[in-house]
């Protein structure tokens, strides 16, 4: 009995979230044990209503008359699994070079460093990985100081370009010369010399 009555109230409160919303197992225990949930997921999964991203992970999918089911980028996903995890995370490498415009590759295997668990999430040909990092890399209190640090640690020292370096800078200026001050000081020395440049 209890099996179609946890479905139908999964399958109800669906009907208040935004399409396109990314949902877990741990939403809906207020309507029955981690196991029930799982089937009345897999269920609706089955049925049309839900997109399976990843073991545990649906997505209540908005379709497009014309591209079918949109599906999140590695991102959203990545930002929702860090919500429900209460962990914090900062994107690296060609995720960060993208997000401040300074590639345009997407990337199939983007890495974010975190305080909650290890561990690498398979989402069709794309993976998120999160890897567990020390708390002083995750002080950073500004979005864009935070991707500059990741981004020059990424092309490294030695293969830095001056035309990078002042696009960065000009990035840095939207940010609180507070912040960036603080910033910097998490940083390693060569970076914390590009990030004063900007105040």
């Amino acid at each position: 009995m209890e099996r179609p009555v946890v479905e139908n109230k999964v399958a109800e409160s669906l009907n208040n979230m935004p399409k396109g919303s990314i949902l877990f197992v741990d939403d809906f225990l207020n309507f029955g044990n981690s196991e029930s949930i799982k089937k009345a997921l897999f269920r609706l999964k089955e049925k049309g209503k839900l997109v399976r991203l990843a073991h545990g992970i649906y997505l209540y999918p908005k379709i497009d008359i014309d591209l079918g089911v949109l599906y999140p980028s590695a991102e959203e996903i990545a930002v929702a699994i860090a919500k429900r995890d209460k962990a914090r995370i900062i994107p690296t490498g060609i995720q960060a070079l993208n997000k401040l415009g300074l590639s345009t590759q997407i990337p199939l295997k983007v890495v974010f460093l975190t305080d909650g668990a290890a561990r690498t999430i398979n989402i069709g040909k794309r993976t998120i990985t999160f890897k567990r990092t020390g708390p002083k890399n995750l002080l950073v209190s500004g979005e864009i100081c935070g991707l500059v640090i990741q981004a020059l640690k990424s092309i490294g020292q030695e293969n830095i370009e001056d035309p990078v370096i002042e696009r960065l800078i000009e990035l840095l200026k939207k940010e609180k010369p507070e912040v960036v001050l603080h910033d910097a000081k998490l940083a390693p020395a060569w970076i914390n010399k590009i990030l004063m440049r900007s105040i």
